[in-house]
Order: structure tokens, then sequence, then C-alpha cells
């Protein structure tokens, strides 16, 4: 990249939006730019190549070197850790029982940071509230913490990049091109990132939210909801009436800028398209939003000014939902130690940009850019709307008043998150599909390497206009499973003849329904863990992962502590 565009990245406000933010895109790195990087970049070699820089991918490094093997981290982010630094500290667990290994150890590790006096700056310890999700957020019989600040994730996480000299190179894209990815019969041989930059490894794990490096190799995916007949499900494919968490319209709202005149138009945020017959499948995924942390403390705090481009004629669906009684604004503001919050979609209409991320995991990466900037502008535009326009209730206002961003968070991002919550987005079709039976726990998988336990949580997919002219939200569901469940090796392995050295431990091999589950954060630390496992002993054995035998697999992680079975 020359000096100027280097400036430009720079400089440009539009482009300091997040991690994303700092995207070439592929088009514009000329042939000979591209030849003259690549003449001058050396050829990195390790055991393991790991594209990504989630918790995921973390953990699976950690592990790797414990195995004592060579490992390599290829972040496209600058921010380790994914949405476990970037946001999400109210931590969505289930049973804490079945997370183990490096993913209680993180845990384990942040129960340590609060022990410290210095880590309350902003609240004594005995002012937090303590509240987690199902048991407190300060686990003392476990040494447990579950709920955490964005930068004490983070800070774990560079601990550990430091304690075990893992090596990572930042900021490093894969080329998406043909070129991207070197295969020799069905293994890759190498990668390239956009800078020219080749990785060559013997195993290669793909722990990015969206599954580049999956796709780029050749690995056979899906994106949307499937019908329910694909798998025998039921809460697949599209939910009209289905309301399972209150995320939706409670009372009749008019959708049209005129209201209850459909020759005036359609409000902002509503889509014009009819939802689908239930149950069928369609090319929608649940919506994405930012984790907002967010500070009442008043030496801590950020107001939240006018977004360029703020137009509050996109949030008069919002006001009429609050002229309708509505008053569950901050029923999702969790609190999390230091008096901020981990801020979280909840209502029918709220940070959640419902339909305007469909395309994104195919996206090119100027596209994905291009999606994330909107919706940082939607939300930030709904959090100064909601603070200062004149339509919002006298107490709703006075009370938004006392939030804003923290000075102590993001503080090269001007305080707002650097990951975008990026719900679902390729799911793999690998050797074995995890279906909702699966998740609810009335099966018995083959082959476990980890569990889950949180309920299959779906967010709405649309938002659209009713046979009675009132608008309605569609998709989102929350069904609790009946015990917590086995992941089977097979959800996280290509087929064989697709990809022979290659393991994906976040989009792994799932429907729809059941990935509800298990996308959260704790299970994919647990499957980065068990990916790296897999990759290190399939190098030992001289076999492809896919040809492991599962007792030699199975004994090394319980000897890791993972959580297998009940």
């Amino acid at each position: 990249m020359n000096r100027s565009i280097f400036l430009t990245y720079l400089i440009s406000p539009l482009l300091l939006l997040s991690n994303y933010a700092r995207l070439p895109e592929t088009g514009q790195i000329t042939t000979s730019a591209r030849s003259t990087k690549k003449k001058q970049a050396a050829l990195r070699q390790a055991d393991v190549i790991i594209y990504g820089g989630t918790s995921a991918a973390v953990m699976a490094a950690v592990q790797v070197t414990k195995m004592g093997k060579s490992v390599i981290i290829v972040s496209p982010d600058k921010h380790l850790g994914g949405l476990s630094s970037g946001g999400l500290g109210f931590t969505d667990t289930g049973n804490k029982e079945v997370i183990g290994g490096l993913a209680r150890e993180f845990y384990q590790r942040l129960y340590q940071h609060y022990q410290q006096d210095s880590s309350w700056n902003w609240q004594k310890r005995t002012e937090y509230g303590n509240k987690g999700q199902g048991t407190p957020a300060v686990d003392g019989t476990s040494r447990t913490m579950w709920i955490f600040e964005p930068h004490a994730a983070e800070q774990v996480f560079e601990d550990l990049v430091r304690e075990y000299k893992l090596t990572v190179y930042r900021n490093e894209w894969l080329d998406r091109s043909a070129a991207g990815v070197t295969k020799k019969a069905q293994a890759i041989q190498s990668i390239r990132t956009i800078s020219g930059q080749m990785y060559q490894g013997k195993m290669f794990i793909d722990a990015t939210y969206e599954g580049d490096l999956m796709a780029a190799a050749g690995v056979r995916y899906h994106v949307g909801r499937e019908a329910n007949s694909v798998y025998g499900e039921t809460h697949n494919g599209v939910q009209v009436g289905v309301f399972q968490h209150g995320h939706h319209f409670k009372t009749n709202i008019s959708p049209y800028k005129v209201a209850g005149d459909p020759a005036s138009g359609l409000l902002p945020e509503i889509a014009a398209d009819k939802p689908g017959v239930n149950g069928s499948g369609d090319h929608k995924i649940q919506a994405y939003c930012f984790r907002m942390c967010l500070s009442n403390h008043p030496d801590n705090r950020i107001p939240f000014s006018k977004p360029a481009g703020y137009d509050p004629a996109r949030y008069e669906l919002l006001a009429r939902v609050f002229a309708s009684g509505w008053r569950e604004t901050f029923d999702k503001f969790d609190p999390i130690p230091n008096r901020k919050t981990d801020t979280n979609n909840h209502g029918p209409f709220s940070t959640d940009y419902i339909g305007k991320n469909y395309d994104y995991p195919e996206a090119t990466y100027e596209r994905r850019k291009q999606i994330i900037q909107d919706h940082e502008l939607y939300q930030k535009g709904l959090m100064y709307f909601l603070q200062n326009d004149p339509r919002v209730p006298a107490d709703v206002h006075a009370a938004m008043q006392q939030w804003g961003l923290p000075k102590d968070e993001f503080t090269d991002n001007g305080h707002w998150p650097h990951q975008l919550y990026i719900r679902e987005a390729r799911r793999m079709l690998g050797t074995f599909v995890m279906k909702e039976a699966d998740a609810l726990g009335k099966t018995n998988v083959p082959d476990p390497i980890g569990m889950g336990s949180y309920a299959l949580d779906a967010h709405n997919a649309q938002r659209f206009v009713k046979p009675d002219g009132y608008v309605q939200d569609e998709g989102d569901i929350g069904v609790h499973p009946d015990k917590p469940y086995s992941i089977a090796y097979g959800s996280i392995l290509p087929k064989e003849t697709e990809c022979s050295n290659l393991l994906v431990p976040v989009c792994v091999s799932s429907s729809h329904i059941a990935y509800g589950s298990i996308r959260m954060e704790p299970v994919f630390m647990i499957l980065g863990q068990s990916a790296a496992t897999a990759a290190v002993l399939s190098i030992t054995k001289k076999v492809p992962p896919q040809r492991l035998p599962y007792t030699i697999l199975s004994q090394a992680l319980r000897n890791d502590k993972q959580r297998l079975t009940l």
C-alpha cells in the first residue's frame, strides 16, 4: 500500500470504526504492488497456522504451544479476543460446570484480576451487585469471574500471548482470491494475505467468525436458515408469530410514514417483502449489533454526540413504540464492574440492525466495511435519539442522560467497540452436522470434544408488515435444552475429500438453530482448544484429522480438563 493510501486509512474518520475499518479492498492493491510485496516477504512457517484473532484463535495457539508444536496466529484484527474483549462482558454461559480447560482458565484469570483493589477504579468492590447469568458474577467457590470489562478481557488474552511467547501477525487479511490458498491434492500447503505474505503449515485452523479460510479452501458451507424439513427440526426457518424473548411489537404499530396510510410509504427499517412461509428456508441471518460498553460514572462518561448523517426520522418507529406505553429501554443494560454495562438488544426496536446484514458473510472486505459502518452509525444515532429527541418520554430521556461511552475502554477507537457482533455467518457442511435435537440434549452425538448448554438463541432476522397492516418482527427464538449437550468432533471437520488439514472451531458444521446455542464465546474457546489438540495429534500420528483415532483425542482432551459429556 503506498503512502497516500496509508495516510487515507489513518485519517478518514469513517475508516476508524472497528477492527474491520482498516481493511484494504483487494482491488486497491495492484498486481505490480503485490508482486513487489511478494518478493520482499519471507515465507513464514509453523506446524499450525491459525487464521483469526478471536478467543478461539488465542486458545488454539496456547494449546498448540503447550503440546510442543510451533504455531502462528495470522490475525486480521489488531485487538485479540473477538467479542470476548469487544463488549460482550456479561457472558452467555448456561451451565458453567461444562466449561473446562483453557476456557475455564480464562475466567479464572479474570477472577484474579478483580481480586486486586487496583482493578476497581470507578466503584468499590462491595458496591458491585454481583449479578450473573445463573450464578454470581464473582464465583468465589470456583474462583471464576463471568462478568468483566472489555479491557480486562483483552489483557488476559495479551497475557497469554506474552506468557506462551505466541507469534502473532496482526492486520493480516487473507487474500480471498483464487491465489489466497495453495492446495496440493486436498491439503492446504500455504495461505497468502493481502500484504503478499505467505504462511506455510502442516495444519490450519480457521478461527474467524466469517469462515473466510474455510471458504477459500473449497470447503462447502451454508448461509441462512434451513427449512425445518432439511434436518427434521421445529425452530429453524421462518418463524412468523413465534415470540419467545419479548423482542416483538406487543401492540399494533403502524409501519407507514403517515400512520394508517399505506400510500405514504413505509417508515425506515421495515422491509417491503413478505416474510415467507413458516418453516421454510431463506438466505436471512439473525441481526448483528455492537455490544456497547456504557458508563454512568460522571468522571468516566462521554455523552453521545450527534453522528454524521443523523436522521431522527429513521427512529420514528421507536417513538411510536414509546407512545404505545412500552418502557423496557434499560432491561439489557447488564451491569459489569466499575459502573459499566454490557448493553444488548432488547425489545421490538433496539440496537439490533434487523435485515441489514444478509450479504455480510459472502461480501467483499470493502462491502463488509460499509455494513459495519452502517451498523455503527445506526446504533450511535439510536443512542443520540434516546438522549435528545423530544419524542422520547421524559423518564427515559432523563435516565439515558446518565449514560455515555467509557473513557477507559476502546481508547484507540473513539471508545466504541472494535468488534461487531457477528452472531452467525457461514456455517460449514462438515462430516457431522449439529442439529436442533443435538443442541437440546436429546441425542448422544458421536465423538464429543466439548459441551454447550445455552438456549437455542436466535435474534430477529426480519421486520415486515403483517396482512392486517401493522409491523412485526420475525426470527426471535429462545428454546432451553433439556440438559447440557456434547458437541461432535465431526462438526469442526470438513469432509476429507474437500480439505484434509483444516479444522473449523467457530463456523462449525451446524444448522442455523443449533448454532444459536453453540455460538457462545466460552464454547468457541472450548472448540478452539479441542481443534488445536486434534491438529497436533494429527501431525504427530501423521494422519489427517478426519482419521485421527478418537480414543487418542478424547484422552488428551480429558487430560487437559475438557468436559466432554455429563
